[in-house]
């Protein structure tokens, strides 16, 4: 928080007495009438900035005070600019004085003036009166004011068009729009120059007027634009700058203005009030008589299109060649706008964008102004009938492939599928297959595009891609690795402070081991759900475990994988689900050995288990082999404890003639056992070396199992009966190897008491443990007969007082 001595001035500030404050307003007035104002007109208008800032109340200032801020806006040193705008703002303006105050200062606009006049606004109707005025101060001649007065109004409209764009009428609509057309399509096509500092004869001569000249230093033939270049620039070429600057917003804001007042009238004399271009160019325009919106469309379709091409022109300064690659974006997107609005110029425009990818697919510098172009092509390509296809193998393709590292890019990138994430699924048959690929974003970068994937990973999620999905998701960390090696095996070979190399830098440069990580790095799916040497993989790269970036990669993919398996259980079949099934025992043991990621992902893998096994118990039929030979597996105990509890269970729970007529008694005898034999070696001896011993919950999960299926079969009821009574007198002779603590080991005993106790009658062991559906789906809110004494014991506690 705050230092001790900022708490200090902000105590001192919220205490101050009414009297003493009086006073220093006083001394602060006279200080500001001097001629020449220094440090202590500076320090006394940070204090009252402080003390006015240090409360939640807003005070009102003296009358002589708040001009002289108000005259201060206007001050040549910018410091006092900001500090009277700063001090303003946590006032509130003279009663009556807030109009006028707007009205005095647009000729004397600054940015800091520009916020103060902002920030007064505290309504719509205020924000609609102050529109007014701005957009009144740009009816007249630009000469008729100060060259910067213009150039701050612009920055104040588009503000009001971010912030509260229903202030905006339909009237402001049709004024702004036509000068926008003046500003875009009419500025001047020569050079600004400075003014002569003398007299007519003792002044040197006037030059000549340069023409503006194009980035690579030929002569502009054309009208001017932000490419334009000069010595230096007249007030209407900065205009067209900022116009330029928020043509998009503008294009995208006066849709969403009513048309309740439109009084405007539609002829346009904008043209000719402007420059003498101007007024040449007017009487030959063919958008003449076009209503303001469209002509505004059409100038703007225009001065994007001369952009597109001076793109082409080599710049002689690297900045000029960024400018270029900005301007490119704002115009593709611009070209997007108009065309949405106006679906004549869609085939106007296509030529023009096709020829700009054809010129720009195979330069990946120019990766931010082919997104553009890819949005233009995703929103206008069917209409235009073109095929799009090259376009979305380089976006889904070498975008990803290549450019993974590029943090900025990432995001405009996974923002546009956000976006336009409906249409990329309905036209885009390349986007579900190409989740190899955009999942390298994330591999590279968790942190910063987690929250992205979150939302894009359901729409990945198909039938045909779903068992290759769960596979890439559990070898993201393993990926991760990949591309930091990728991008390492690009530089000097690098060494541990020890002097030994990477081995899996070396492994990564092997041509024994390419074929692996070619793999991990292909640019789509479709080439097989998994590696077959992936133990092997996983050996390579078990130094990279403690990498950073691996780290953060697989905090992630328990996160995915819950939205995956969500996913998944709404739109795959039972076929499909028993696959996974068998992925989820089968990758349990496969898994990057990271710290904590195992037990993580045998967590997710157990939940989900359930909840797919609730929803489909057929499944536990249809993969009965692979989950009893799982269950089998008596080190699964050991090492997977919280998945092996889990799949005990539901071998347990729904392996049942009830759940599946296919369940036969020869099955639950198989199943019945092979859990016997597990329960029977790990409660007989101790655990192996280097174990802890068995959890509490996978032995009682075992036992019940069993007594479940017993209960279902009833010979195997005495098997079970002895081993329980076998486990109650080996208890009672003190500890023992395979359980370490004695409060445990009681509850699995007491555990064994009650089953055993319910196995002596098999028909009621048969209804507790595996009670029929309307006990375990009930619905008494549908049974008249059941509900009703709950509704007569509910009225009973509402009459009677407790």
């Amino acid at each position: 928080m705050y230092s001790h001595g900022s708490e200090s001035l902000i105590k001192q500030a919220r205490e101050i007495q009414e009297p003493e404050l009086q006073r220093f307003h006083s001394r602060l007035v006279k200080l500001l009438q001097g001629k020449e104002l220094g440090h202590e007109a500076v320090d006394s208008l940070q204090r009252l900035h402080i003390i006015l800032s240090a409360t939640k109340y807003t005070r009102t200032l003296p009358p002589e005070l708040q001009k002289s801020l108000q005259s201060l806006l206007s001050s040549p040193a910018e410091q006092f600019q900001v500090l009277s705008s700063a001090v303003l703002r946590e006032t509130l303006p003279l009663s009556g004085q807030e109009e006028n105050y707007c009205q005095e200062n647009f000729i004397q606009l600054n940015n800091h003036a520009a916020a103060l006049v902002l920030s007064q606004a505290g309504s719509r109707a205020e924000l609609s009166s102050l529109c007014a005025q701005l957009l009144r101060s740009l009816e007249g001649r630009q000469s008729e004011g100060p060259a910067t007065s213009l150039t701050h109004i612009l920055p104040i409209l588009n503000t009001i068009l971010t912030h509260s764009p229903e202030s905006l009428t339909e009237d402001h609509v049709t004024l702004m729009s036509k000068k926008l057309v003046d500003w875009l399509r009419y500025a001047s096509i020569t050079q600004g120059g400075s003014a002569p500092s003398g007299g007519f004869f003792t002044g040197p001569r006037p030059r000549q007027p340069v023409p503006i000249a194009e980035l690579d230093g030929t002569v502009s033939g054309d009208f001017f634009t932000v490419l334009c270049v000069g010595q230096s620039f007249t007030e209407d070429q900065w205009l067209n700058v900022y116009s330029f600057s928020m043509l998009r917003h503008w294009l995208l804001t006066y849709r969403c203005v009513s048309n309740g007042n439109n009084t405007a009238d539609t002829d346009d004399r904008s043209e000719v009030d402007g420059s003498v271009v101007s007024m040449v160019s007017a009487t030959s325009s063919s958008s003449r008589l076009l209503p303001p919106k469209e002509r505004l469309r059409e100038k703007a379709f225009q001065y994007c299109q001369r952009l597109i091409e001076q793109s082409d022109r080599k710049a002689h300064k690297k900045t000029d060649t960024d400018l270029q690659k900005a301007c490119l974006v704002e115009a593709v997107c611009i070209l997007d706008s108009v065309c949405g609005e106006d679906a004549s110029l869609v085939f106007r425009a296509f030529p023009c964008i096709k020829a700009l990818f054809g010129r720009l697919s195979s330069d990946l510098s120019f990766a931010r102004v082919l997104l553009p172009i890819a949005q233009f092509y995703l929103n206008h390509g069917e209409m235009a009938a073109v095929d799009c296809e090259s376009v979305w193998n380089l976006v889904f393709g070498r975008f990803p492939a290549e450019l993974f590292d590029h943090q900025f890019l990432a995001h405009e990138f996974l923002r546009f599928i956000r976006l336009n994430l409906e249409s990329l699924q309905l036209r885009v048959p390349q986007y579900p297959h190409s989740f190899p690929n955009l999942l390298k974003f994330l591999a590279w970068d968790s942190p910063a595009v987690v929250d992205d994937f979150v939302d894009l990973l359901p729409s990945l999620v198909t039938a045909g891609t779903a068992v290759e999905l769960l596979h890439t998701l559990l070898d993201l960390p393993c990926l991760s690795a990949t591309l930091v090696l990728q991008v390492r095996s690009t530089c000097l070979p690098i060494s541990e402070p020890s002097g030994r190399g990477l081995l899996s830098l070396d492994a990564f440069r092997s041509q024994s081991f390419r074929g692996l990580f070619l793999f991990l790095l292909r640019g789509e799916a479709g080439s097989g759900d998994t590696i077959d040497r992936l133990s092997t993989l996983h050996e390579m790269l078990t130094e990279t475990a403690d990498w950073p970036r691996v780290v953060q990669c697989a905090q992630t993919v328990p996160v995915l994988l819950h939205i995956f398996f969500n996913t998944v259980i709404a739109i795959a079949d039972q076929k499909l689900l028993a696959h996974l099934v068998q992925v989820m025992l089968e990758r349990s043991t496969l898994l990057l050995n990271i710290p904590k990621y195992n037990k993580e992902i045998h967590r997710v893998f157990s939940r989900h288990l359930l909840l797919l096994c609730k929803l489909h118990p057929s499944v536990v039929v249809d993969q009965s082999h692979e989950l009893l030979e799982f269950a089998g597996a008596t080190a699964n105990v050991y090492s997977k404890e919280e998945i092996y509890t889990h799949v005990v269970w539901v071998l347990g729970e729904y392996l049942s003639v009830s759940c599946d007529s296919r369940c036969s008694v020869m099955l639950i005898t198989s199943c019945f056992e092979t859990l016997e034999a597990v329960l029977f070696e790990i409660t007989s001896s101790a655990p192996p070396p280097g174990a802890d011993c068995p959890v509490p919950r996978a032995v009682t999960s075992l036992m019940s199992a069993l007594a479940k299926l017993a209960s279902r079969s009833h010979d195997l009821i005495p098997r079970v009966s002895l081993f329980l009574s076998k486990l109650r007198t080996v208890t009672r002779g003190g500890p023992v190897a395979w359980c370490s603590d004695e409060e445990d080991l009681v509850a699995i005993v007491t555990r064994g008491e009650e089953l055993w106790s319910l196995l002596k009658a098999p028909g009621v062991a048969q209804s507790v443990l595996t009670p029929p559906q309307p006990v375990t789906t009930p619905q008494w809110h549908r049974d008249t007969n059941v509900a009703l004494p709950l509704q007569l014991r509910a009225l009973t506690n509402l009459t009677h007082s407790q």
